[in-house]
């Protein structure tokens, strides 16, 4: 899994964070409950969640704890603690602080899907709109080449119109591979090393394919696959009213 320049800052401020924090609160210690130390302390989680992984956030929360019992609670700089109360404290604030940045990491990839359905609807609004105008197949075909390669990651994408050759593997209606008539388990196995088509169809006919050259590594998600083949669709039904569309 690659890891991305957002994350390698967030994994470095969940360990760097909670030091430089409880360090500063240790001269004022004497003067605020352990509670109230905890709690600045969940700040700092929530905020190194929000900005990485749920996984920078975890590890802001194990570091929380760790420097919360070795700067703020007794006895001070070691590893142990002596009262029962601020023992129940650091695991209150360890629980806590991995709740809530499970909870922040999720807003986060909700907020992420939000903007990508709407991205999506979109490709699909513009290029139904662009058949219903009654738009040069030529126009479509190309649109719809575009944008394949734009959501799924593609190194190529090329259509052909007309009869069906070879046995390719192929990108199905419900999303998912088809490959030497068995299904291709793409989140296990990834892309296969080859080219994929992708059918233009109307009414269960075949009208056309799109041919395309996936980049090696992970495929993109379900939704990205089931928005191509929509696209897909589109152009079934702009080839099936205006002609046939040399290859391309």
């Amino acid at each position: 899994m690659r890891i991305t320049l957002r994350d390698r800052i967030a994994l470095a401020a969940a360990l760097l964070a909670p030091f430089v924090v409880a360090l500063a609160l240790a001269p004022v210690r004497s003067r605020m409950t352990s509670a109230n130390l905890a709690l600045i302390l969940v700040v700092v989680v929530v905020a190194v969640a929000a900005l990485g992984s749920r996984t920078a956030g975890v590890v802001t929360a194990l570091s929380a704890a760790a420097w919360f019992d070795f700067f703020l609670t007794r006895p001070y700089q070691r590893f142990t603690i002596a009262d029962s109360d601020d023992i129940i404290t650091t695991l209150l604030l360890l629980a806590v602080g991995v709740a809530v940045s499970q909870l922040a990491a999720h807003a986060r990839t909700l907020k992420l899907v939000t903007i990508t359905d709407a991205a999506h609807l979109a490709r699909i609004h513009e290029t139904a709109s662009m058949v219903q105008a009654g738009a040069s197949p030529y126009a479509v075909v190309d649109q719809v080449r575009l944008q394949l390669v734009e959501i799924l990651g593609l190194r190529g994408c090329r259509f052909e119109h007309g009869t069906l050759l070879g046995r390719h593997p192929r990108l199905e209606q419900d999303g998912m591979l088809s490959a030497a008539r068995a299904h291709w388990d793409l989140d296990k196995d990834g892309w296969p090393g080859e080219e994929i088509e992708l059918r233009a169809s109307v009414g269960g006919r075949y009208i056309g394919r799109f041919m395309m050259q996936p980049e090696p590594g992970t495929p993109p998600p379900l939704q990205a696959r089931l928005v191509a083949v929509s696209l897909a669709d589109h152009v079934g039904a702009a080839l099936d009213t205006a002609g046939p569309v040399l290859d391309r």
